[in-house]
């Protein structure tokens, strides 16, 4: 699939040149950014939304000392 972005000058400048230098695209690098920091972005939402229920009560939380003594762990 195809996309299209803006990006700010300096941005651009950056990956010119870091193409230029290294022979690849300018897509390829877009790209390793986009998959290097896709989990993090979806992580953040997904605890975002987590703490959202526990705050308005749709979901709680079981305390640390409850789950490691469930899967017989030490603390």
């Amino acid at each position: 699939m195809t996309y299209s972005i803006r990006l700010p000058h300096d941005i651009e400048d950056r990956l010119e040149k870091l193409s230029i230098q290294t022979g690849r695209t300018k897509s390829f690098y877009v790209k390793e950014a986009v998959l290097e920091h896709l989990d993090d972005i979806e992580d953040i939402y997904l605890a975002e939304k987590r703490l959202e229920d526990i705050r308005a009560g749709r979901s709680s939380t079981i305390p640390l000392e409850e789950i490691m003594k469930k899967y017989d762990m030490d603390c």
